[in-house]
């Protein structure tokens, strides 16, 4: 099976799915949750019959919270979004409600101010920048003894290339997801995101190294041994993905409302990783070893 063969045809795949995630990304934005945009965030689950989201917005017009964003949640819960409130503000919310519906039960109440938002939005992309230089770096010097025929450093390259393309899907399906049913990102999703980067680079340094081993060991074409690479690890990369992906889709069914979005990004994230550490990664190196020839011929 040659699969470095059909390098074009999964280099057009990725870059439907990477120019796609993009568009939806600059077209829609991320919609904030609560931990990046400040405000409060308040779920509470009725003992009858849950009323709608008119008639649960006029139980509490009284209280002059300001706008107000109310989503069913379930089959008996709802949660209400707004500015930040205080907790004197939070017991006469459950008091109104109470008082209109009788038995409910508070299940989760979140407050966070708008400068503390916009501290941990700042520190997530800090923490993702810092991540993508460390990943070129330590590539670069891990495969420092392998300059032949592709420079050490373009290892890293690829790698965080890699990383990158892991990552952008599940952003961009976020970004969409976010447009069309209202799903907002929170810290959560950074670790998300950051737990991705790292099954990527897992993934695509396992297939790297053995490529790295076999041109230490064997001579001949270069596409060759990087396609022999991969048939030596596909099997080992795709058993540990498809393991991971059945524990994490149990989590997403059956798992609780609060860790559904973090399991979708990660069962998402670490699918586009598999993919790109055999399809993309590997090949990469072929497209760029031909790229340096012909500009070498180019200078003669």
């Amino acid at each position: 099976m040659n699969i470095v063969k059909y390098r074009w045809l999964w280099y057009l795949i990725s870059f439907v799915l990477v120019g796609s995630s993009i568009a939806f990304l600059a077209i829609f934005g991320l919609k904030q949750g609560i931990d990046f945009a400040g405000g409060s965030l308040l779920v509470v689950r009725f003992a009858g019959e849950r009323p709608s989201t008119v008639d649960a917005g006029k139980s509490v017009a009284s209280l002059n919270l300001g706008g107000i964003v109310i989503q069913p949640v379930g089959d008996t819960d709802m949660s209400f979004r707004l500015k930040d409130m205080d907790e004197e503000m939070h017991q006469q919310f459950i008091l109104q409600m109470k008082q209109t519906y009788g038995d409910i039960t508070e299940l989760r109440f979140d407050s966070i101010g708008p400068v503390i938002g916009q501290e941990l939005r700042s520190k997530s992309i800090i923490a993702l920048i810092i991540v993508f230089i460390a990943i070129l770096i330590y590539i670069a010097y891990a495969f420092r003894k392998v300059s032949v025929p592709i420079k050490s450093w373009k290892y890293g390259a690829i790698t965080a290339f890699a990383a990158f393309h892991d990552v952008i899907v599940p952003v961009g399906l976020f970004a969409l997801l976010g447009k069309v049913h209202g799903l907002e990102i929170g810290t959560s999703f950074v670790a998300a995101v950051l737990t991705v980067m790292g099954f990527s680079i897992h993934d695509t340094i396992v297939v790297l190294d053995r490529v790295r081993e076999n041109l230490q060991r064997t001579t001949g074409v270069f596409e060759n041994i990087v396609n022999t690479s991969l048939l030596q690890t596909i099997v080992r990369s795709l058993n540990t993905t498809i393991s991971t992906l059945l524990a994490l889709v149990a989590v997403y069914f059956f798992g609780g409302d609060s860790i559904k979005d973090f399991s979708l990004a990660l069962i998402v994230g670490i699918a586009t990783g598999a993919y790109s550490s055999i399809f993309i990664a590997a090949p990469l190196l072929i497209t760029w070893h031909k790229f340096d020839l012909k500009r070498k011929a180019a200078r003669k």
